[in-house]
């Protein structure tokens, strides 16, 4: 059953996470990640003594008033904060250790029908943005961040940046000394080439227009003479 520490510590997560949350009153009252996390301890409690249907149905309510989808079956750490949080949904056997973030839309779905680990495992302090997706008993290592709208379906190594669809590596971050060491992109590589090489063309095009322009009006001009 949830401890007033573990409630304190959600509250304590919250606040520390959201700049634009101002008092623990607030939290408790208005947050609905925060009720989320309070409902989901309870059912999980009950879910792991083997209580029936229970579970399922303080989730079920919670789900209503949150528009967050949390399995009773789903491990989560402490210090775990979900901002804003609307279309949330963790999977029966997701992980989520301590101090994760979550943004709005994010799922940690499954890949599999097995009655088997078939959802993610996120390592301590993750932070996943608003609409990704994180499918598969795969594992998203300590600090890793995913960015907003990104499909990841492959494990990520701690401290990496992960961004697009597919889901690729940008980036590897130190938070102890603030040192971000971006990796190269060879599609956004090829993008900017291609924006250039259009520029080219675009720049040889106007030139040509000009060059025609100017050849109809010496024609033009010669014309005129020869009927004088």
């Amino acid at each position: 059953m949830p401890t007033l520490s573990e409630i304190r510590d959600d509250v304590r997560a919250a606040l520390a996470r959201d700049p634009a949350a101002r008092s623990t009153a607030e939290v408790i009252l208005f947050y609905p990640g925060f009720h989320a996390r309070l409902a989901h301890r309870l059912a999980h409690a009950l879910h792991r003594r083997g209580v029936p249907l229970v579970p399922r149905g303080i989730m079920h309510i919670a789900r209503f008033f949150t528009g967050i989808e949390i399995h009773p079956g789903a491990t989560i750490g402490p210090r775990f904060f979900i901002d804003h949080g609307m279309g949330v949904v963790i999977g029966e056997t997701a992980e989520i250790g301590a101090g994760v973030t979550l943004y709005q839309g994010v799922t940690l779905g499954g890949s599999s029908t097995r009655r088997a680990k078939r959802h993610p495992t996120l390592r301590e302090n993750v932070v996943v943005g608003a609409g990704a997706k994180v499918i598969g008993a795969i594992e998203i290592g300590e600090n890793a961040r995913i960015g907003a709208g990104s499909v990841v379906v492959t494990n990520v190594p701690a401290n990496a940046t992960v961004v697009g669809v597919p889901g690729h590596i940008v980036a590897f971050h130190d938070d102890s000394n603030g040192v971000i060491q971006r990796l190269p992109d060879p599609e956004w590589e090829r993008l900017n080439d291609l924006d250039r090489r259009m520029q080219e063309l675009h720049e040889l095009v106007a030139h040509l227009e000009d060059h025609l322009a100017g050849l109809h009006e010496d024609h033009h001009g010669v014309g005129l003479r020869t009927e004088d």
